[in-house]
């Protein structure tokens, strides 16, 4: 009986790292060009065993050796590993990656950053459809609805394995037919897309629906491997974590006002809040709390500052924004 020839698996680190800038959510990048791919990346690099004792530690510290950035909340999101995701030699190990959500404050020198391999990148230019501050984003009513709408319409019956058809979750994920947009469906609705053929990753990893399609739509900026599916599971797990737990203030300076609490949930959040329901919100929660100084930064007239209240971790098990309808 011939012996099976097992492809050999390397264990991966990837990390989403967010930060806020200038009211926009932004996402670590680093340069693959070193590699001969010219595309954006989230940083990445192999567990050593010998070195790391746990996966954290392995991800904390070749993201500090890499960037010189000290990442503060850390949490694990998904093992991804899907053949053709993470495209390589065919004499190459088969990369396996663990995905980590990580949140920081920008860091004073995001400057030098930006003239090495990493940089900050807004992550609404990797999936545009996502930011609903400033009203419904136009893509999704000229490109992408009439696109997955003729994709959905050539199979009526459920793909093997789904409990529902192509245009049920169309409406589940994109908030048709009367249904509400959930903001934390990023990746339900990243996933329908690649599923459609309608980004590049699809085409590169050879999906049959978009090497069928001519022209190409451009949907956001393509990402390395399988990057930006990591990073749609990143961003949707974030916009949940800020219903029940304070991450919110891991992106804030120790001291802010109501406003910019504000507009950080907002850019994370993808939408547009009332601003008196969400002072509301913020103190029936007794997240914050008055430091007694005023902010004379605004421009306008000065604003209270306020700093996160920690006793609320111990008063309540879900300390969290329980976002409302859509202001």
């Amino acid at each position: 009986m011939a012996e099976t020839k097992l492809m050999p698996i390397e264990i991966g680190l990837t990390a989403a790292i967010v930060a806020v800038e200038n009211d926009n959510p932004t996402i670590l990048i680093a340069s693959g060009a070193e590699k001969g791919d010219v595309r954006a990346g989230l940083p990445s690099g192999p567990f050593d065993p010998l070195y790391h004792r746990t996966f954290e530690i392995g991800l904390r510290t070749w993201v500090e050796a890499q960037t010189g950035l000290r990442v503060g909340y850390v949490e694990q999101l998904y093992t991804f590993g899907d053949r053709g995701r993470h495209v390589g030699q065919a004499t190459e190990p088969h990369v396996v990656s663990v995905g980590y959500l990580a949140l920081s404050r920008m860091p004073d020198n995001v400057a030098s950053l930006r003239t090495s391999a990493a940089g900050f990148e807004p992550w609404y230019r990797f999936f545009p459809w996502e930011d609903w501050r400033q009203g419904r984003p136009e893509i999704l009513d000229t490109t992408i609805l009439p696109l997955l709408k003729q994709w959905a319409d050539s199979k009526q019956e459920p793909e093997a394995g789904r409990m529902v058809g192509r245009q049920e979750r169309m409406r589940l994920c994109f908030g048709i037919g009367g249904s509400p947009w959930d903001e934390e469906k990023v990746l339900d609705r990243y996933e329908l897309i690649y599923e459609a053929g309608l980004v590049e990753e699809a085409k590169r990893d050879g999906r049959e629906a978009a090497l069928a399609r001519n022209p190409f739509p451009a949907l956001g900026e393509s990402m390395r491997f399988d990057h930006r599916r990591i990073l749609a599971t990143a961003i949707a797990r974030l916009r949940a974590k800020l219903k029940y737990r304070p991450v919110i203030f891991e992106l804030m300076a120790s001291e802010f006002t109501l406003t910019e609490l504000q507009v950080t949930v907002e850019a994370i959040s993808g939408r547009h809040l009332h601003k008196q329901n969400f002072r509301r919100l913020v103190e029936t929660g007794a997240l914050v709390e008055p430091t007694g100084e005023m902010s004379t930064s605004t421009g306008g007239r000065p604003a209270a500052r306020f700093r996160f209240r920690r006793e609320v971790m111990q008063e309540r098990p879900s300390p969290g924004l329980r976002l409302g309808g859509r202001g």
